[in-house]
């Protein structure tokens, strides 16, 4: 069953006069190049569009009146509207910003994850919010979670089969999303096959997330009922996903620039790409600026081998056909969405315009459509931080504690040996008044997770991750509650409670100053600025300010989500504590209602 449709305000009656010349057409292209993506041409061709869908694709001159907006492509190359099968708009950036940024580059179509925005705004906020997302140009598709990236007491709850299937049989929802920690599927995690299984009879797809996975546990995720899997960073594990039956969809982002070697699975081992997607996978703000989006998928695939009309089914045909939505968007026919793409050439990639829903919404890789004003802060959030200021201005809250311990304790350190991987390492530290101590120890630094109401604190002690800050906190992770870390416990405290004021966002503190802020009052996670500008600055500054005081890695935002995480390899710190994600062992338990019972140890 293929569940998913799309509305249009083209009746099929008016397609069909338009076609045969008895109606003239609100959009007029002529003399294209058309990509053809069913066919694997590239035919000269006019373009009839009537309302928001193609009517007519052929030698024909129809009928057109003063109404009618003409473009002469002049022998370009007109593709369709590029999409983007795995979007994460919450990197700082915002759907509204976002947006603003990539239809100018030719993305027409985003299928967004809901993960961020589903915790801080419940199910009813969120079906809200989709409403409202549906006045922005282009098309908004969404994917929901089913449960969230870490364990933590309320989750069950917050992800009960009664919300999410409520959102399932929205229109603009396709599917569900990536689940990450996969062997609950492996498991057969029954609240997971079930809701999986209501997905499948409503015609939606589930997307996947195996990172890590064997080939023989991969087995078991795909009966589980996965269709999709964006996880490949080998050829081999390219090659293991299609031979299973998974849609492959490879990966170029900020955290795993990936695509130079998986490609290979076309270029070297020649294999079939009508399975197979490309994805940007949520990157952070530079990485867009300076690489672009979908397009930058386009130009790092030619350059690679791949023909460039292979490239174009990959971004356009194929995600169309994964979703069911095959006979709607990713291609250019009658009754298709008019989402189109002009190019100079197939090499590039950089549009002259772009039609999404057959208006015209940017020139030149500019947008000229109206973005509509969404008041992000006006949605009720679920999750405010409440915990006082007063009750965060005690630096012992922030410490690792070894009550009964003697002058020395071995304890276990979360070690980082990439962006997001991390070991464990255990240290000899100094312990005075049963906390641990870390002046003159370098390289270490304290790590704690707050919950924003104050009613659990977890800790860690780092390495090899952000040397030289003396206090850092972040409500942007996979939690969103308040992360603090620093060499210092005041100037961390100092940090949370700036971050508390903000209502969310990222601190820096240093010599007792305030030196870096970015506020993120939406969710904790994303600035309400509609420009993508905004974000792109912010995201500099701090990966600026995070170099300079001892980050040794390539993207500070992914190292920040992924701490708190448990479905990466090595140590994480979790609402449940200091966790060893192999063994799933808490090696370090959370501590319940903190505020109520402080150590009074001296504050340092």
């Amino acid at each position: 069953m293929r569940g998913n449709v799309l509305a249009s305000e083209a009746t099929r009656n008016e397609l069909i006069e338009v076609a045969q010349g008895r109606r003239a057409a609100s959009l007029w292209i002529r003399g294209g190049q058309v990509v053809n993506v069913y066919s694997g041409e590239i035919v000269p061709a006019n373009i009839a569009v009537y309302k928001d869908c193609i009517a007519y694709v052929g030698p024909s001159d129809l009928v057109v009146d003063e109404n009618t907006v003409v473009l002469d492509a002049d022998d370009r190359f007109i593709t369709p509207g590029f999409v983007e099968p795995h979007a994460h708009p919450w990197v700082v950036y915002n759907p509204v910003s976002l947006t603003e940024k990539v239809l100018p580059l030719g993305t027409t179509t985003l299928v967004h994850d809901n993960l961020f925005f589903y915790l801080h705004l419940g199910p009813k906020g969120f079906a809200q919010m989709v409403q409202d997302v549906r006045a922005l140009p282009g098309l908004h598709l969404w994917l929901v979670r089913l449960i969230s990236q870490v364990d933590y007491p309320e989750e069950k709850e917050e992800f009960a089969a009664e919300y999410v299937r409520k959102l399932l049989q929205l229109p603009d929802v396709v599917g569900t999303a990536e689940i990450t920690r996969w062997p609950m599927l492996y498991d057969a995690d029954p609240h997971l096959l079930n809701n999986i299984d209501y997905a499948k009879r409503l015609g939606k797809v589930s997307d996947g997330h195996t990172s890590g996975c064997s080939y023989e546990r991969l087995n078991s995720i795909v009966a589980a009922g996965i269709s999709a899997c964006h996880e490949a960073i080998h050829v081999q594990e390219v090659l293991d996903r299609l031979r299973l039956g998974l849609w492959t969809t490879l990966r170029n982002s900020s955290l795993r620039p990936d695509l130079s070697e998986i490609i290979q699975a076309v270029t070297e081992c020649g294999v079939q790409t009508h399975r197979m997607m490309m994805t940007t996978d949520g990157p952070h703000p530079s990485f867009i600026e300076d690489n672009g989006f979908v397009d930058g998928l386009l130009r790092s695939a030619v350059e690679h081998g791949v023909s460039p009309i292979q490239a174009i089914q990959m971004v356009t045909l194929n995600p169309a056909t994964y979703l069911g939505l095959d006979e709607y968007i990713g291609g250019i026919a009658p009754g298709r969405r008019a989402d189109l793409v002009c190019l100079p050439d197939l090499q590039q990639f950089q549009p002259e315009w772009v039609v999404a829903g057959g208006r015209v919404v940017a020139r030149h890789q500019q947008l000229t459509a109206h973005l509509p004003t969404i008041d992000w802060l006006s949605y009720p959030q679920t999750k405010p931080i409440v915990v006082s200021g007063e009750q965060l201005q005690d630096p012992n809250l922030f410490v690792y504690a070894q009550p009964g311990a003697d002058e020395r304790a071995t304890i276990p350190v979360i070690r980082f040996k990439s962006a997001v991987i991390s070991e464990r390492k255990d240290v000899s530290v100094r312990v005075r008044h049963g906390l641990v101590d870390l002046e003159g120890e370098p390289g270490l630094i304290y790590g704690a997770l707050l919950e924003r109401s104050g009613e659990w604190i977890s800790h860690a002690i780092l390495e090899n991750f952000l040397d030289d800050v003396e206090g850092l906190a972040s409500t942007y992770n996979t939690t969103t509650h308040i992360l603090a870390l620093g060499k210092s416990p005041t100037a961390m405290a100092q940090a949370a409670i700036r971050v508390r004021e903000l209502g969310g966002g990222i601190v820096l503190v240093d010599k007792g100053k305030v030196v870096l802020e970015i506020p993120l009052p939406f969710t904790g996670m994303m600035t309400p600025s509609a420009s993508f500008r905004t974000a792109v600055e912010y995201h500099r500054v701090l990966s600026e300010a995070v170099k300079q005081r001892g980050y040794p890695f390539h993207d500070i935002l992914y190292s920040l989500l992924f701490l708190t995480c448990d479905n990466l390899p090595g140590l994480r710190l979790t609402p449940s504590g200091l966790v060893d994600v192999k063994s799933k062992q808490v090696l370090y338990p959370s501590v319940k209602k903190p505020l109520q019972h402080l150590r009074t140890a001296p504050a340092r």
